[in-house]
């Protein structure tokens, strides 16, 4: 364990940061009904989303921005094959096609809307964000959305990604001590101090993983091993990033867009546009 957490410290010192979606800050909301659909229509055929009433504040921004045009000709901007599909990002519309895009917002970020009733299966509709080395609250992004396309896992493969999630819920929280430390370890790195940084670093990963212990370890659903096994989808994500509606029809799209070919920063080589965005 002291090679990988040596490694991670050197990164927090470095300040290397991950990020995926686009930087906002307030909120808006409005009330629905039981059920509110929105159809995608796109250059590759249409698709029907469903939104969650148990994710209001996700639902209503969603149908806001729908509703105020947003997404009218926005491109499909990122795409990985077996993965996901996202778009969203307003700059997309008048975009060149060198343009690097996940970038645009609309000012705000929404507050988190974590339920665990709801994983990240094949069809479902979530929020991008940044990451959590800049979010730690780990607030969606405003405008920018994925829908998963993943794979099928076994269950020997999710047990495994288990225990590779609990050991990175220990490495996020020791990333987040080593901020804290900032100062002392550059005072130690420029000292040439490596037994310090050792000791600091065996320090700091005790209290990483006492802090990563008060919370239950991460386990997978009976519900989630019979989705992730049948119909597939992007476990990995599970807790992270806010589910707030699913793919009802359309789904052949979805995978026609999801197989696109790609190029610099997995934007698809020919435009895939969503022509218009409308509350069913």
């Amino acid at each position: 364990m002291r090679k990988p957490f040596f490694l991670l410290l050197i990164l927090a010192v470095c300040g290397m940061a991950v990020c995926a979606g686009c930087q906002q800050k307030t909120k808006s909301s409005m009330s629905q009904g039981n059920e509110t659909l929105v159809r995608l229509e796109t250059t590759q055929g249409n698709i029907t989303v469903k939104l969650y009433d148990e994710t209001p504040k996700h639902r209503d921004n969603f149908i806001k921005l729908v509703n105020d045009g947003v997404y009218d000709s926005t491109l499909f901007h990122r795409v990985i094959r077996n993965f996901m599909i996202q778009a969203g990002d307003p700059q997309s519309k008048t975009a060149a096609d060198t343009a690097l895009l996940g970038n645009g917002d609309v000012g705000y970020t929404v507050p988190a809307e974590f339920n665990p009733k709801f994983f990240h299966k094949r069809g479902v509709l979530a929020a991008a964000r940044q990451g959590d080395e800049v979010n730690p609250d780990r607030e969606s992004s405003g405008c920018q959305f994925y829908i998963v396309t993943g794979r099928k896992f076994s269950e020997a493969q999710l047990i495994n990604l288990e225990n590779q999630m609990n050991e990175a819920r220990v490495e996020s929280v020791f990333q987040e001590l080593a901020r804290k430390h900032m100062k002392e370890i550059y005072k130690m790195r420029r000292a040439g101090d490596n037994d310090g940084l050792l000791e600091l670093q065996d320090t700091l990963e005790a209290q990483a993983r006492n802090l990563a212990a008060q919370e239950p370890a991460l386990k997978f659903t009976k519900e989630q091993i019979q989705a992730y096994t049948t119909v597939g989808g992007a476990p990995h994500l599970d807790g992270a990033y806010t589910i707030f509606g699913e793919v009802v029809e359309g789904m052949d799209v979805v995978e026609k867009i999801g197989n696109a070919k790609t190029g610099r920063a997995d934007r698809p080589v020919v435009d895939i546009r969503i022509l218009k965005a409308e509350v069913l």
